[in-house]
């Protein structure tokens, strides 16, 4: 069996608290944070006597969330009772759907080394979120119920994922999605984004595979993609050695970077579902659909493309500035008011974004506007400042703020393209540089770099760079 090559295949669940204002049966603040047990009424706390009314805006979230993945959308759906116990858990059931999800039979294309590759969407499902365990170091537990009912959707993909590479376009592709058609704020660090893995590997004859194992609540892509890394090594070595996984449930450890079992998984049999009977079926008309479908903005994807065609930019730098609706804004409507979309798009990808990483910032923390930033563009476009001198703007702008054109004026950074004054600033540096003059004679490319960088330290900076090197070439062909 040494031989033997085997195949991964992994399927993702992923929960997305949804942006409602209100919980998802009830009046209480979805707002993250809070006093413990603030957020809370006798419907989240499963009080008896309580009945729950069905957030309208959730199921349209959830509806707009499968049309954005190209689900089909139910005509009637229903809740159902998911029961079991856990202590974050107070009704000790969950209201949730099993048999009639909203949405069903999705996809995603996602980009990999060897093209586009498409992955299935089982379902798509509302249900309400639990609430929270606090665990002290003397092995009791708190419970915080503040989040316990908010809206969630459980985005659930077929195997069809072959790699933690794969995982990883997937989910940033979805987190992607969520915040354009903004159903979710997708802070994974708030646990508002939250990805259980499945795996299980395959020989490529199909003559052997492993159990398939569950690893809950991974609250980062990258844990996602070492777990999924992980897996598929630990159930190759297992079937190598003759042995099997466990149907089982495991947790990933980041300090160790591997996982340890959880539980054994349970059965569906286990969860005893049957319809919620405080909530009646809900229809979904055709109207509806198509209203919640014309509210949908531009998708990733499309408006990827779109500035690809438009703007003449590389794919490359068109998928990191569509990764985020808030970064494809920002350079739609700079690249509007400068003209000059490729102009743009590197001034976001090799300043902008390199500072913002840095700093640890987002683009709504800015010390300037876009106009004014557009307004530094301009200038180096219509050749009013090099690079290198609306560098030192941009950092200026960046760290205090301020008027691109004052900052230029008080720093004496206006360009120069006089050929006359260039032409002696670049005699006088080729009498000063005899031996490089003689080097690049030599054949020696390297020395008409330092002429270069020489008449541009003479000239402070000022001189615009292709008239330098235009002159410069002809002087020393004249030599």
């Amino acid at each position: 069996m040494s031989e033997m090559k085997f195949n991964t295949l992994v399927g993702l669940e992923i929960h997305a608290e949804l942006a409602t204002a209100s919980k998802m049966f009830c009046g209480c603040t979805t707002t993250y944070g809070g006093d413990v047990n603030t957020h809370c009424c006798p419907i989240c706390l499963g009080l008896p006597g309580t009945l729950p009314v069905v957030n309208k805006r959730a199921i349209e979230f959830a509806i707009q969330t499968g049309l954005a993945f190209n689900a089909k959308i139910a005509k009637k759906s229903k809740m159902d009772r998911k029961n079991y116990f856990y202590p974050d858990l107070v009704k000790a059931f969950q209201i949730s759907q099993y048999d009639m999800p909203l949405c069903e039979h999705g996809h995603v294309d996602i980009d990999t080394a060897s093209g586009k590759k498409r992955i299935g969407i089982q379902r798509i499902h509302i249900e309400e979120d639990t609430g929270k365990s606090l665990h002290a170091e003397d092995g009791s537990s708190l419970l915080d119920y503040n989040r316990c009912g908010v809206p969630l959707i459980e985005i659930v993909t077929l195997p069809d994922i072959s790699s933690a590479e794969e995982a990883g376009a997937f989910l940033e592709l979805l987190k992607s999605t969520l915040e354009y058609i903004e159903v979710s704020d997708c802070k994974m660090e708030q646990g508002s984004l939250r990805c259980d893995v499945n795996v299980n590997v395959v020989s490529e004859d199909g003559s052997v595979k492993s159990n398939i194992t569950e690893i809950k609540n991974l609250n980062s892509f990258k844990a996602a993609m070492k777990a999924i890394e992980f897996e598929t090594k630990r159930h190759i070595e297992l079937l190598e050695r003759g042995e099997n996984t466990l149907k089982e449930t495991r947790r990933w450890d980041d300090a160790k970077n591997e996982t340890f079992h959880m539980r054994t998984k349970e059965f569906v049999q286990d969860y005893r579902y049957f319809p919620e009977p405080d909530i009646v079926d809900f229809e979904i008309d055709a109207d509806w659909i198509e209203r919640l479908e014309l509210e949908l903005p531009e998708l990733p994807e499309a408006r990827k493309l779109r500035f690809i065609s438009a703007y003449g930019i590389p794919d490359y730098d068109a998928g990191v500035l569509t990764s985020t609706r808030q970064m494809a804004d920002y350079f739609e409507t700079l690249a509007v008011r400068v003209g000059d979309g490729k102009l743009t798009s590197n001034w976001i990808m090799t300043e902008l974004m390199r500072r913002l990483k840095d700093e640890g910032l987002e683009l709504d923390a800015l010390r300037f506007t876009v106009e004014q930033f557009a307004e530094l563009i301009a200038m180096v476009k219509d050749g009013t400042l090099n690079q290198n001198a609306a560098k030192k703007v941009f950092r200026r702008l960046f760290e205090e703020g301020g008027e691109p054109k004052a900052i230029v004026e008080a720093e004496g950074l206006v360009q120069t393209s006089d050929t006359g004054l260039i032409k002696e600033t670049v005699d006088s540096v080729l009498g000063a540089n005899p031996q490089s003059v003689e080097d690049y004679k030599n054949g020696k490319d390297r020395a008409f770099g330092f002429l270069v960088g020489q008449v541009m330290k003479a000239s402070k900076g000022k001189a615009n760079p292709q008239v330098v090197n235009e002159l410069l070439a002809e002087a020393l062909k004249n030599l």
